[in-house]
C-alpha cells in the first residue's frame, strides 16, 4: 500500500491488516523473552513508529490513515495479542490525537496532527503518588521570575512516556486544572522505570519528575483530564484497557492450544489417549476461545458507540452517556470473561503447564493487573445508580487522598 493511497482516501480493513499484522507478528516473536528478562520494547515501539501506527486516527488531509474508532480498536486488540504492554503504553497518545481531531481549526492543531502522522508519539504524566489529585494536582504550572511558565511536580504511572516524544502532563495552575505538553527530553524531565506491578511489566509506567521545566505558551492545551462534565475521553481510555484484555485472551487461547496439540502425556483416568482428543480439555479450550471472541465483540461494540459519538462532534450529551455507560458495562463483561479464562487454562495439563519457561502465567498476571485500573466495583455501582435512579455517570476518575483524610492527618 503506497502513501499516496493512504492520503487519497480512508484506509480499508484489509490495507491496515496487510500493513500492521506482519509487524505484530515480529513483535509477538520476542514477547515471552521480553517478559522473562523485563526488557522494555524500545525496538518494537520503533517498528510501530516507523510504520506510523500512531497516525491511525489522524485525518487523511493531515497525512494520516483516517481510520475509524472500530478499526483502531480492532488493531489494538491484535497488537495486545502480540505484546499486551504496548497498547496500554500508547493509550494517551490516542486520546491526544482525538482531542486534536475534535479541536477548532488552528495552526497548532494542524501542527500536532501532522506530527502524529509522521510518527510522533505522546505519553502521559497524569496520576500522582500519595496525596494525588482527588481534588487538585500537586504538580504546578506557575510563572517564573522571567515571566515564563515553569512546571514542577512528581507523577507516577507515567505509562508509555519512556517510549514517547512528548509527555502530556496534568497540572494545577492557580487552582485550575491544566494540561501541558512537554518534550520527553526537555531539561528538568527525569523518567524512572520503577513500575513494580506483577503484570503489564513493560508498559514503562514509572515515575516522572519535573523540576523547573520551561513550558512555552503554545504548549498549554486547556483543562485536560479530570475537568468536570461529560467527556468522550473516559470511555475511550477505558476501552483501550479492555482491548488489551481482549488481546490477552486471544494470545492465551493460541498459546494454550499449541501446548495441548504437542502434548502426549495424560492421566490414567482421562477420556482419551491424547489430551487434544480429551473432551474435558476441549471444553477448556472452547471456553478460552469463547472468552476471546466475546471480549473482542464487546470491545468493538463500544467502539461503534464511540464512532457515532465522535462522528457527531463528540459533544452530544445523549451519545456521551451512551458511550460512557457502554464502556462501564463492557468492563464488567470483559474482565469477568478474561480473568476466568486465563485462570482456568491451567486445567488442560498437570504441573508441567506451570513451567516458567512456558510463561502461561503471564496472561493471568497481565489481565489481573490491567483489570485493576478504574476498579470494577465502582464502575458497577455507577451503572447501577444510573439505571435505578438516573444518577449522573461519574466520567473522569482521579486517585489520591480525599480532603477529609488529609484534614484528619493534619496536626492539631
Amino acid at each position: 500500500m503506497s502513501s499516496s493511497t493512504i492520503e487519497a482516501e480512508a484506509v480499508t480493513d484489509r490495507e491496515l491488516e496487510d500493513r500492521f499484522h506482519p509487524i505484530f507478528d515480529r513483535i509477538a516473536e520476542g514477547a515471552l523473552g521480553r517478559e522473562r528478562d523485563r526488557r522494555l520494547p524500545f525496538d518494537e515501539v520503533g517498528l510501530l513508529r516507523d510504520a506510523r501506527f500512531g497516525a491511525l486516527r489522524v485525518p487523511v488531509e493531515f497525512g494520516g490513515f483516517g481510520a475509524s474508532v472500530r478499526q483502531l480498536f480492532g488493531l489494538l486488540i491484535d497488537l495486545a495479542a502480540a505484546e499486551s504492554s504496548l497498547p496500554q503504553a500508547l493509550r494517551v497518545h490516542w486520546s491526544f490525537v482525538e482531542d486534536q481531531r475534535l479541536a477548532a481549526p488552528t495552526v497548532h492543531r494542524e501542527r500536532w496532527l501532522r506530527a502524529a502522522a509522521e510518527g510522533t508519539l505522546v505519553g502521559n504524566a497524569i496520576t500522582e503518588p500519595g496525596v494525588g489529585a482527588a481534588d487538585r494536582y500537586q504538580t504546578t504550572l506557575r510563572r517564573g521570575d522571567d515571566g515564563t511558565w515553569v512546571l514542577d511536580g512528581v507523577k507516577y504511572y507515567s505509562t508509555g512516556s519512556l517510549y514517547a516524544d512528548h509527555i502530556l502532563v496534568a497540572a494545577d495552575r492557580d487552582g485550575e486544572r491544566v494540561s501541558v505538553l512537554v518534550d520527553a527530553d526537555a531539561p528538568g524531565v527525569t523518567q524512572t522505570d520503577d513500575w513494580d506491578g506483577f503484570g503489564q511489566r513493560l508498559t514503562a509506567s514509572g515515575t516522572t519528575t519535573f523540576s523547573g521545566v520551561v513550558v512555552p505558551e503554545d504548549r498549554i492545551l486547556g483543562p485536560g483530564y479530570g475537568a468536570p462534565g461529560r467527556t468522550y475521553a473516559t470511555s475511550y481510555l477505558q476501552l483501550v484497557q479492555l482491548a488489551v484484555l481482549a488481546g490477552i485472551a486471544r494470545r492465551a487461547e493460541t498459546d494454550t492450544a499449541e501446548w495441548v496439540r504437542a502434548r502426549t502425556r495424560t492421566f490414567t483416568h482421562a477420556a482419551a489417549d491424547l489430551p487434544r482428543h480429551d473432551p474435558l480439555v476441549q471444553q477448556v479450550i472452547g471456553k478460552l476461545s469463547a472468552a476471546a471472541y466475546g471480549a473482542r465483540a464487546t470491545v468493538l461494540a463500544v467502539a461503534d458507540e464511540l464512532d457515532r459519538l465522535l462522528d457527531a462532534g463528540g459533544e452530544d450529551p445523549e451519545l456521551l452517556d451512551r458511550a460512557e455507560a457502554a464502556a462501564a458495562r463492557a468492563q464488567s463483561v470483559v474482565i469477568g470473561l478474561v480473568l476466568d479464562a486465563t485462570a482456568q487454562l491451567f486445567e488442560v495439563g498437570g504441573a508441567s503447564i506451570t513451567s516458567s519457561e512456558l510463561g502461561l502465567d503471564r496472561h493471568w498476571r497481565n489481565a489481573r493487573t490491567i483489570s485493576a485500573h478504574n476498579p470494577l466495583i465502582y464502575k458497577q455501582q455507577s451503572v447501577g445508580a444510573y439505571v435505578l435512579n438516573g444518577d449522573p455517570l461519574p466520567y473522569a476518575w482521579s486517585a489520591g487522598q480525599r480532603q477529609s483524610v488529609r484534614d484528619a492527618d493534619a496536626p492539631a
